[in-house]
């Protein structure tokens, strides 16, 4: 490449040679079109973008270098106060990952079914639909073996949409146990990850809004997510 630089550069100062001016010192200085052509070419850093193949190795080490685990869910309610396992590790780096982008904030519990879960992390709104696709696309595994059963308060993770007979999860939405003998059909395919420590009293008031045919309250309940100690 340097070689290939000095035989370039010395071809363009003898064919422009005409219109070069020399200096007091007796330097030669290159026209501009020469001084442009020469320049090194600016790299354009591309930005990471998750996918189904790297997800996992991004949370391994993500996981390892953001090691919190406690996190508030705050809404007009009152706030949610959650404790992520550190047993379910791909789990917890991704909630973590995404509170820390902020791509909870201004999504909703949009999904309400009185007296056995709600359901959080979407929004119909274009800017959400924007955040997802800078984030990147990609789904979780199931780590269902963990011991963890999904008892009242219980923080776990719901299956894609897409066909999904592994049932992978979808990494941006959560959900919230309600119902006061368990939701133990779940424990199977989906994945406990956290639990309530404080606020089930607000997981309640929520769990008894009125909602549309969409089980999508009739008034919004808008939501922030946030680390804490």
């Amino acid at each position: 490449m340097k070689f290939f630089r000095v035989v370039l550069t010395t071809f363009l100062v003898f064919h422009f040679s005409c219109e070069t001016k020399p200096t007091k010192n007796n330097k030669v200085v290159l026209p501009k079109k020469i001084e442009k052509i020469m320049e090194e070419p600016k790299l354009v850093e591309k930005k990471f973008i998750l996918n189904d193949e790297n997800a996992i190795p991004f949370f391994y080490q993500y996981g390892m270098n953001n090691e919190e685990k406690n996190v508030r869910i705050i809404t007009n309610y009152g706030n949610i106060d959650l404790e992520l396992f550190e047993e379910t590790p791909y789990h917890r780096a991704n909630f973590i990952f995404l509170t820390k982008e902020k791509y909870f904030d201004g999504t909703y519990f949009h999904r309400v079914v009185k007296d056995f879960i709600i359901q959080g992390g979407n929004s119909d709104s274009y800017e959400i639909s924007k955040r997802r696709q800078k984030i990147g696309r990609y789904l979780l595994p199931p780590d269902t073996k963990k011991g963890f059963k999904h008892h009242r308060g219980i923080l776990s993770i719901p299956s894609s949409d897409i066909d999904n007979p592994y049932k992978l999860a979808s990494p941006f939405e959560f959900f919230i146990v309600v119902d006061k003998e368990g939701a133990y059909h779940l424990d199977k395919n989906y994945t406990p990850f956290g639990k309530v420590v404080k606020g089930m009293d607000v997981v309640d008031k929520i769990s008894d809004l009125e909602t549309d045919k969409r089980e999508w309250p009739i008034n919004n309940v808008r939501i922030k997510v946030e680390i804490i100690d």
